[in-house]
């Protein structure tokens, strides 16, 4: 047995030899090899077993990391290796698993407290998180100080963007440009985007320092390294308003393809916003970049909202309502108080003119969340005035009561009842507004804004009685008020007018009211002209000019009308004469299949016999022609020697130049010869 157990120690000797050579060299694959053949030899060897274990973290084997673990729970207990077990959960992305396994050690190690800081971050638990560096901050003294500063700066910065809160200060000092961007970080999230801007361009100067020290990076791998800091540029330039110059850099971003797939997805999604419902061919292809793999680990929640929000508004620009529904419905399921995915399902069904439903969609969600009701029924008060129904609009606004003194309802409501013309209602809304600053806020500049107002809507009206109270409480609070004053008066002459006068005499005298002005230097301005007026004349000279300008005036001679050559005044015109042929009412179409007779196919002058017996012109009984045939005018004779117009001048019947080509007739049954 001695022999035996001597044999056996000698070469877990040089096994342990082997993986401590291998770890100080950084080749785990060799001291994993070797551990394995201690374990074949003591499987239950705790040392080999937590070596083993760090050897497989160290080459990114989490999950065999943890199921070596697992299957050794009862040797490697948790005060063993509660720190491993907690990252390997980490780095899988396990995180309330994670949380668990910290807690649950009987003794935290200085690593398990910064890992617990960690995975408080990602959990989004950042006053928890704060107290954690906070006080390991204060109780630790090594190497690793600036980094653990730059860690409790992500926080304070997380803190002001997302929780809107404002951090204390810590008076860390920024000597990286970690540590400065997340100070800029800070100021956006306090609303400090000059100042934001101002220490972001401080960390870029810092990193290009730092990167430069590097004579193997290139200008492509510096801008990589940059494009954190020149998104959140651009994000500032986005809402300072400068479209244009923050789609520019966030193009340049995508263009460099950076590794993170965080910044990505924000940059694609930030685009997108810019586009809106412009350019969907492009956000469509930006959209493919926010469902990255990994995306949902580097971003919190409220980012990856925003992100499915956009993906829901993107589909309804393009005219896909199902998948704008799918997503709005799994947002409601996530976050059921949420107004965005009510109001995105109530936009969807506007453009599919389903407005009673979406009214009604938006009234359910409205008696299901109190507390979200206003918002609600503004936008269903908006989908009222699209369709036209002003005053169903104003019943809802006025069933908002937190707005109902707010001087913007009181606005929107006069502005809709004066459109009615529902004066009455106007008013009313001006008096419940009125007496409900009287009561809460006398004398204030917002009471007082809206005295003024009343009266002059009451006045502008012609309600000078029901302004008097409204202008003698403005003539109180300012008696220097001479416009008030004028107002007040000039609605007391109605109703009193001795009230009016003893009113007046508070009025300055004239000669206080006269205004110094140069009327020379009036006249010779450029913005005002004088047209002296001329000297009135006597009345006889003005007749006498009169009578001079009549002689002067000459009438106009009216041209006489050309009448035609053959025209006849004895015969009554055509009154359809300036009708085309086609559209007057004696008019019965070419008389298709007959001949036409030959006439003026012969010798010049000559003429046939029986054309001579078919022209009607040359019967007795019938009248002249001018311009068509037509009765005889009253008194008129038949037909004179004198009328008769000689063969030369005749015109033919059917003259050549006015034929038409008769249309070749098909033949039945035959295809044409094209």
């Amino acid at each position: 047995m001695a022999n035996a157990g001597g044999g056996a120690s000698a070469p877990l000797a040089t096994l342990w030899g082997e993986v401590n050579k291998a770890g100080q060299n950084g080749d785990f694959t060799r001291a994993l090899k070797s551990l394995n053949k201690i374990l074949q030899v003591a499987k239950d060897d705790v040392t080999a077993l937590h070596c083993k274990v760090v050897c497989l973290i160290q080459n990114g084997n989490f999950k065999e990391a943890l199921n070596v673990i697992h299957s050794n729970i009862k040797v490697l207990t948790s005060d063993v290796i509660a720190f491993e077990k907690a990252y390997c959960e980490y780095r899988l992305n396990r995180i309330e698993t994670a949380l668990k396994t910290i807690e649950g050690a009987s003794q935290k190690s200085e690593k398990l407290k910064e890992l617990h800081g960690q995975v408080l971050y990602r959990l989004e638990r950042y006053s928890d998180c704060l107290s954690v560096y906070r006080d390991i901050i204060r109780n630790s003294q090594d190497d690793y100080d600036e980094e653990r500063k730059t860690n409790l700066s992500a926080v304070l910065a997380a803190m002001s963007i997302w929780e809107k809160k404002t951090p204390e200060d810590f008076g860390i000092q920024e000597s990286t440009y970690e540590l400065c961007y997340n100070s800029a970080c800070t100021l956006i999230g306090q609303g400090h985007l000059r100042k934001g801007m101002t220490k972001l361009r401080e960390a870029e100067e810092l990193c290009r320092q730092s990167i430069s020290e590097d004579a193997d990076l290139t200008e492509e791998d510096i801008e990589a390294e940059l494009a954190i800091i020149h998104g959140q540029m651009a994000y500032i330039m986005q809402l300072q308003g400068k479209t244009d110059d923050a789609l520019q850099l966030y193009n340049q971003i995508i263009k460099l393809k950076p590794t993170d797939v965080g910044l990505m997805a924000v940059v694609a999604n930030n685009i997108i916003t810019v586009n809106k419902d412009q350019n969907v061919f492009d956000s469509k292809k930006k959209v493919k970049l926010t469902n990255a793999e990994g995306v949902e680990h580097k971003l919190c929640k409220k980012q990856l909202q925003a992100i499915e929000f956009n993906k829901a508004l993107l589909s309804m620009y393009t005219n896909q309502a199902d998948q704008c529904r799918k997503i709005s419905a799994s947002l409601q399921s996530q976050d059921p108080e949420h107004l965005l995915p009510v109001l995105i399902q109530a936009a969807q069904l506007c453009r599919e003119k389903q407005h009673a439903k979406a009214v009604e969609m938006l009234q359910e969600f409205a008696d299901q969340h109190p507390d979200n009701a206003a918002q609600i029924k503004l936008t269903m008060a908006q989908l009222k005035l699209a369709q036209g129904n002003v005053t169903k609009a104003c019943m809802i606004l006025k069933s908002i009561k937190e707005l109902e003194q707010t001087p913007g309802m009181v606005s929107a409501l006069v502005t809709m009842h004066s459109y009615d013309e529902d004066i009455d209602s106007a008013i009313e809304v001006f008096s419940n507004a009125i007496s409900w600053y009287q009561e809460n806020q006398p004398i204030s500049p917002l009471h007082l804004s809206l005295v003024r107002e009343a009266a002059n809507f009451k006045l502008k009206h012609g309600r000078k009685k029901d302004a008097i109270s409204d202008l003698e409480q403005l003539w109180k609070q300012n008696p220097k008020d001479i416009h008030t004053l004028a107002q007040l008066i000039s609605a007391y002459s109605l109703v009193d007018a001795e009230k009016a006068k003893i009113l007046s005499k508070h009025l300055p005298s004239s000669d206080t009211m006269k205004l110094k002005v140069d009327v020379d230097a009036l006249e010779n301005s450029t913005g005002a002209t004088f047209i002296r007026k001329k000297a009135a004349k006597v009345a006889g000279e003005q007749a006498k000019e009169q009578g001079q300008t009549d002689i002067k005036k000459k009438k106009k001679k009216k041209k006489k009308g050309k009448l035609p050559k053959n025209y006849d005044p004895k015969v009554t015109p055509d009154p359809e004469r300036w009708l085309p042929m086609r559209e007057r009412s004696y008019y019965r179409g070419k008389k298709k299949g007959k001949k036409k007779d030959q006439i003026g196919k012969g010798t010049q002058g000559a003429t046939s016999a029986a054309a001579a017996e078919l022209d009607a012109s040359k019967t007795a009984s019938s009248p002249p022609t001018s311009p068509r045939p037509g009765l005889v005018a009253p008194g008129g004779s038949s037909s004179s020697s004198s009328n008769v117009i000689p063969p030369r001048h005749q015109k033919p019947v059917g003259a050549a130049g006015t034929k038409k080509k008769q249309q070749q007739k098909k033949k039945k049954g035959g295809k044409s010869g094209w």
